[in-house]
């Protein structure tokens, strides 16, 4: 007996059961949840509202909106610039100095990120590390200033989030086909002007993706703000948390969420149209 072909097989029945009931069913719900009413202690009243939504348009939401997108720009920007030319000069070693690099790279990662960051916290402190050795050599008189500030918050999103922009290019520069570069330097180009015309735009995939890849998550993470920021630096998922879990203000929180939702798409949808212009597509 043939199978109707217009028939999904079976097989995707426990992917489609998982979607529907982890992705679906309570991004419904948080969607229901931000057009209900704050119950006047704990909970929501069932009453359509959109209050939530009007107070987007807050100056003290706004502002936190702006601040967690510049950010996340300066967070993708820094990644990039560390991670270009560390997945380039990887993707050019010898196969077998090149995986002991990725891997001394991703090894790190393997352990919870929150221990990972509470050494951030050991080197930044007043007696941390870093200060420690500056007066030891004479490069300062006092501590500095280097936890809960912006830029301990800057410095671990970036630590957080590289190997994504790392791996992300260095997928891409080990499909580069170099006989373009040779070609290039043959009919007179220097190394700059090959690199900029040839070798960049031949990798500009892997940049496209590493920098969507780095920049969806530094939106909503919150943790680091919280340990290393100090919760001086509010951003848009220290925001949602707060309105979630302290203020208790559930539609509130869901109205955020969905804001954010809304931003990641508008990100995914940005980087489609660019990559179908580019031929870039299948990436993400």
């Amino acid at each position: 007996m043939k199978r109707n072909k217009n028939r999904p097989p079976i097989t995707l029945l426990p992917m489609a059961l998982w979607t529907t009931v982890f992705v679906a069913v309570p991004l419904v719900y948080v969607l229901g949840l931000s057009f209900m009413k704050k119950a006047a202690t704990w909970g929501v009243v069932a009453e359509f509202s959109l209050d939530s939504y009007k107070n987007l348009l807050n100056p003290v939401y706004l502002k936190v909106f702006a601040q967690s997108f510049w950010v996340a720009i300066l967070t993708t920007v820094f990644a990039l610039l560390i991670g270009y030319p560390f997945a380039y000069f990887t993707a050019k070693l010898p196969k077998k100095h090149r995986s002991l690099v990725l891997m001394l790279m991703l090894v790190p990662f393997w352990t919870n990120s929150l221990v990972r960051i509470y050494g951030w916290m050991i080197l930044l402190r007043s007696q941390g590390v870093i200060n420690g050795l500056l007066m030891q050599f004479g490069v300062i008189d006092k501590p500095l200033k280097l936890l809960y500030t912006f830029g301990a918050v800057l410095v671990g999103m970036v630590y957080a989030l590289l190997p994504f922009m790392v791996l992300a290019i260095y997928n891409s520069v080990c499909k580069v086909d170099w006989s373009l570069v040779e070609a290039s330097r043959d009919l007179g180009a220097g190394r700059a002007k090959a690199f900029f015309t040839v070798t960049l735009p031949l990798t500009m995939p892997g940049v496209m993706a590493g920098c969507v890849l780095v920049f969806i998550p530094s939106v909503g993470l919150f943790f680091i703000s919280d340990l290393l920021g100090g919760a001086k630096t509010m951003l848009l998922g220290n925001l949602i948390k707060n309105e979630l879990l302290s203020a208790k203000n559930w539609p509130m929180g869901a109205a955020l969420s969905i804001a954010m939702m809304a931003v990641t798409l508008l990100v995914i949808r940005l980087y489609q149209h660019f990559s179908r212009d580019q031929n870039l597509e299948g990436l993400l």
